[in-house]
Order: C-alpha cells, then structure tokens, then sequence
C-alpha cells in the first residue's frame, strides 16, 4: 500500500513512508490502526526491503554517477564480454541484469527490471532501512510479514551452470547468502527486539536446518516462516505453467518433513492460498458441482488448520472463492504472466497460446487477487465503481454475505476449526504422526500429547473409500459429513473427519 508505480502491484515501492494516494492517506491509515486495535485485532504490514521501485529517490541518484551518495545501495557490475555480468534469470524471467547508458553499468534485478535490488553490504543502506521500520513501529504496527527475505545477502556473482529447465533461479547465489543471519540478528537486535512486534519471512529455497536457524529462540531472527517446497508439489516441465497433476504422495511427504523438521525447533507457518498462489479450492480441490466444491474447501481447510503450526487464511479462502475463469491474456494484470508469456510463446515457442492461457487459467498470481466477493450487488460489494481487475463472476454464488449465518456454509466451517485449535492444546503444542504414508487418496495424520490424540482424515478423491480401523475408541469433533461410526466407515468424495480418541 506505499506510494508505489505498480508494476508489481505495489512491490515496486517508491517511497516507504507514504500511502499511495489511490488506497488513501497517512491520516486514513492511522484510523486503520486505532479501530483495528480498539477491535483486539492486529496490523502487520508488508516490509520489502530486497529492492525498491527504480522510481525510488536512492535509486534515482544511484544511477546518476559511480560516485553519487546513493550508488552503493544498488548492486551495480562491469559487463562481461559485451553482455551481463552473469547469467542469472530474473524470477519474471529474462536476464536479471538491466543495463544502464548513463554510466555504462548494470544493476541487478531478480524481479521486474523496474525493480532494482538493494544491496545489503551496504551499512548506510540497512540503517535507512531500520530507521523506516521503526517509523511504522511506532506508529503502533504490530509486525512485517518480510517479503523474500532471505534475498536480501548474495554470493559471489558468477555463472550458474546451465539447467534442463528454463528457469535459472540462481537460488544458489541469491536465497540464504553469506550474510542473511548477520542481517537477520541485526535488524531484530536494533528494530524489532525494541517493539512487541511479530515477524515472519517469505524465505524460498529454504532447508529444514536453515528454517530452524531462522526461526529458533535462540538465534534471534524471525518468530516464523512460510517456505514453499508444497506449492511446486504441481509444476511441470516450464513450471506453474505447465501444471500436473496432483501427487499426494509427495504432497504428504513434503508435509511430513516440515511438520517433523520443525517439530521441536523453529516453528511452521500453515497456508494453502496468499497473494501469490492460485485459489486452493480450485487447484487441490474439485470445483466441477457444488457440493464437490463446499466439500473439498472444507476438507482442505481441515487438513491444514489441524497440523503444527500458524495457520494463514488468505482473503475469500473462508469461503470457498476460486480461480478466474480467464478467456484472453487481456484479462490479466500480472507483470509475471505477461513476462513468462513473451518468453514461452512468443521468443521461445515451446508453449502455445492455448497451453498458457490453461496454465494462466490454473496457475497465475492473478486467481488471487481478483476483488473480494462480499455479496451479490454489483462488482460483489467491493466497489461501487469498475474495480482495478474483474470481479470473478461466480460472485453471486460465493460471497460472505451468504456464508456468514449459515452453519453449513466453507466460512462457518472454518470457525469451527479456529475454535478447535483454541479450545484442544494438543492441536496447538503436539507432536505429528503421519500415517498411511502410500496411500495415494487418502491423507491421515495423527496429533498427540501426553493427554489427548486427534486424528485427522482427509479423501483428496471424487470417490468414495473405505478404510478400517478400530472408530469404536474415538469421537467426531468436525466433520463436512455425518458419518456413522462402525469397524468399516465409508469416507465420502472429500469427506473430511477430525476425531479424538476417547478418554
């Protein structure tokens, strides 16, 4: 929401300490946070600190000399050989260097190109950066949720040998670099250990040893965060472009090294949908009748919300909201489909417009971030005026308004598995069992603690399975259906059952 040319939907920020006048005013956030907080609710703000907009004041004068002021809070290189410095693929794809006439150099951008990456290294830079988070702070924010985070130290610049994939993520040389700790445990030793402030960062290519480096106690970085090996569980040859099938399989053990590895140490964040994921319900679910989709919302939402950690809702998850049914690359608004367009259709020719316009359709940023569907009056309550993207038009079908006193209603559902997790610690603090590790349909895990065990059923199918096991010695806590117990209970299309073992 700062001041910001939208290139990258505001990640492209041109001024930390201002609200783009298009979501309003300083004032207007100030009211934000005072009724926010008068409601006993929290405001964590975005912090993305890995690169500024190149319309930003210190990237403006850092491209005017070699010597201006600012220069070094950029990363600027010599070409080599008449071309960039290295071979390093932007994450929107195309090289991740832009060269600059004006002193004959390039700068580093792992985004868009509007997006020049700070440089880290540099102590002049880190401490304007600390001294914008403390402003925010103080006005009374209560955390940043830390954009890719763990770009923020690089490597040595050299060559990435050459991949059998497009995509040249350098992850190597950009993710987890030499310096991110020492970052890390400066920023919270003079920012973040002076507030009653929560932190959790966006770190990708992320292993368990460095999520527990990240987020233990004793290390003095983050409270938590959001990894992303589950979210590729489904790319293809070209990535979230070409999308597979689900394997859930691989989706329970993925689930199960992360619930595991951070059992004792660290600490999870649980999220299926966020700004920059498809909709879940329409990715892992089914949406093609009615109850298949009320169903596998709930059984997905059940699935999650009862592992080890802090479950994220993203906007209109609670309802069941889907993906965009996009018709024409007009439709879209995403710096990244477009990118990705030019390069797999139109220089590369490995894709044709049919096969992206599905992985669009499946895959693209843009599923999530289409208005939020309030109710059935025009543009679904979220405008009166035509909003900045189409509103999904399934709108009068799937909005808040419908869900919000209906007890059988995704929303309803969902606080339901919020009031769980509040009222049985053993959800919160216990430890993870997954079980039936093979079985491809079904995901079974098991919560316990010295007192009390959930366990928790999932069918990821649109057929109904049976599975035998010893129902008589546990009880249903939340269910999307009304089984009845016996030695063999038949789990319905996406049938999902919380269970606790009897006393």
């Amino acid at each position: 929401m700062y001041v910001s040319p939208q290139v990258d939907n505001g990640y492209d920020i041109a001024d930390y300490y201002q609200i783009d006048p298009m979501f309003g005013t300083i004032k207007d956030f100030d009211m934000l946070l005072e009724e926010a907080h008068s409601r006993g609710l929290k405001i964590v703000m975005d912090l993305v600190v890995n690169h500024t907009s190149d319309q930003h004041e210190w990237f403006q004068q850092s491209r005017l000399s070699t010597d201006n002021k600012y220069r070094d809070y950029y990363i600027w290189k010599k070409g080599k050989n008449n071309q960039e410095p290295t071979n390093w693929e932007s994450i929107f794809s195309g090289s991740a260097w832009e060269y600059d006439e004006l002193t004959d150099m390039y700068y580093l951008h792992l985004y868009s190109s509007k997006q020049p990456d700070l440089n880290w290294d540099n102590v002049d830079m880190r401490n304007d950066i600390y001294k914008m988070m403390k402003f925010w702070l103080d006005k009374g924010i209560d955390g940043f949720r830390m954009d890719v985070i763990n770009k923020i130290s690089k490597a040595e610049y050299v060559d990435v040998l050459p991949q059998t994939s497009h995509y040249m993520r350098c992850s190597k040389y950009t993710s987890n670099g030499p310096r991110i700790h020492e970052f890390l445990q400066e920023m919270n030793k003079k920012v973040i250990s002076q507030y009653d402030a929560m932190t959790v960062g966006e770190i990708t290519a992320c292993s368990i040893e460095q999520a527990i480096q990240y987020t233990s106690d004793y290390t003095h970085e983050l409270n938590m965060l959001f990894q992303f090996e589950h979210n590729d569980v489904d790319s293809g040859q070209y990535g979230k472009w070409t999308p597979i099938p689900l394997d859930l399989v691989k989706l329970k053990r993925i689930t199960e090294k992360w619930q595991i590895g951070l059992m004792h140490e660290g600490w999870n964040s649980l999220f299926w949908d966020n700004h920059d994921q498809p909709r879940i319900v329409s990715r892992f679910g089914n949406t093609s009748t009615p109850q298949y989709w009320k169903d596998s919302a709930k059984m997905l939402a059940a699935t999650l919300h009862m592992m080890k950690g802090t479950p994220y809702i993203y906007q209109g998850e609670e309802l069941g909201m889907t993906n965009y049914p996009f018709q024409d690359l007009e439709d879209c608004v995403d710096v990244e489909v477009f990118n990705n367009y030019k390069m797999l259709v139109l220089e590369k020719k490995v894709l044709t417009h049919e096969q992206m316009m599905k992985g669009i359709c499946y895959s693209s940023r843009d599923n999530a971030r289409t208005p939020m569907q309030w109710d059935n009056s025009i543009y679904a309550g979220f405008s009166k005026t035509t909003p900045w993207m189409n509103v999904n038009p399934n709108y009068h079908d799937i909005n808040a308004l419908s869900q919000m006193n209906n007890n059988d209603s995704i929303y309803s559902f969902y606080q339901k598995l919020i009031q769980l997790r509040h009222e049985y610690d053993v959800i919160v603090y216990g430890d993870f069992e997954l079980l039936e590790k093979e079985y491809p349909h079904l995901f079974i895990y098991r919560r316990y603690d010295d007192k009390n065990e959930i366990l928790v059923i999932s069918n990821f199918t649109n057929q109904e399975l049976i599975y035998e096991f010893n129902y008589e010695n546990y009880e249903i806590l939340l269910s999307n259906d009304k089984p009845v117990i016996s030695k063999t209970f038949c789990i319905k299309a996406y049938g999902t059952y919380i269970l606790k073992r009897k006393s």
